[in-house]
């Protein structure tokens, strides 16, 4: 049985969850120092700790990756972390782009009753302000197809589900453009120039996406031309 976890390690189950996602490979410790913003030395005696603990499995060279028991724990944190986001969007009125370091925060709160009523106050998301999946309590979540603007077709239309980078003059920027999780996209043209690409957003007036806001902004399909 694992004794109760600092914010620390948890922390660091979190970010080995989210590196070993991009790719499905073991996280190296210097990958896991810049993640964390520390020393390689001191991402090293951590996962060392978590490895002590059976949270995680850990060989020098090679890097670490989550046991069962240390994917549990992470999924858990991340369900935690998105279901604040959305508490704090959609009751309290934060913008997306405000969220992220105050769900930092309340994704430590161990409480399950809580999470588990705040889930069902919430009507059971599936989706956190930036469209990323919420896991359920069994840590399963559902599974989405979406495509960035920059690469779907010319006259498609979809429905924005995502945003790729969380950054905050990024979400700012869609927010002065009107655009939100749900908004209705229809792409008419890309340049060749720069790879700029002209929509309408819930049938509005054409305004124009640079390639990296395109890159970053994520839809789901409704019908291609």
């Amino acid at each position: 049985m694992v004794t109760e976890l600092s914010f620390t390690e948890e922390n660091y189950l979190k970010a080995i969850y989210h590196l070993s996602s991009q790719d499905g490979e073991s996280v190296n410790t210097n990958a896991l120092a810049e993640s964390m913003s520390t020393t390689p030395a001191s991402a090293n005696d951590m996962v060392k700790r978590l490895a002590q603990k059976n949270l995680i499995r850990y060989q020098k060279y090679k890097g670490a990756s989550l046991l069962p028991s240390g994917k549990k724990i992470a999924l858990n944190i991340v369900r935690k972390h998105r279901l604040w986001e959305v508490f704090l969007v959609d009751k309290l009125g934060f913008k997306w782009d405000e969220v992220h370091v105050i769900a930092e925060q309340l994704e430590h709160i161990k409480s399950p009753s809580l999470i588990k009523r705040l889930d069902k106050f919430l009507g059971h998301p599936t989706m956190d302000p930036h469209g990323d999946p919420i896991p359920n309590e069994d840590g399963v979540m559902k599974e989405t197809r979406r495509a960035s603007i920059a690469e779907v077709d010319i006259h498609s239309k979809g429905i924005v589900v995502a945003v790729n980078n969380d950054d905050t003059l990024l979400l700012q920027h869609l927010d002065s453009l009107g655009i939100k999780l749900g908004s209705k996209i229809d792409v008419l043209e890309r340049m060749d120039f720069d790879g700029s690409v002209s929509i309408t957003i819930d049938e509005g007036p054409k305004q124009f996406l640079s390639k990296p806001v395109a890159e970053n902004l994520m839809i789901t399909l409704t019908e291609t031309k």
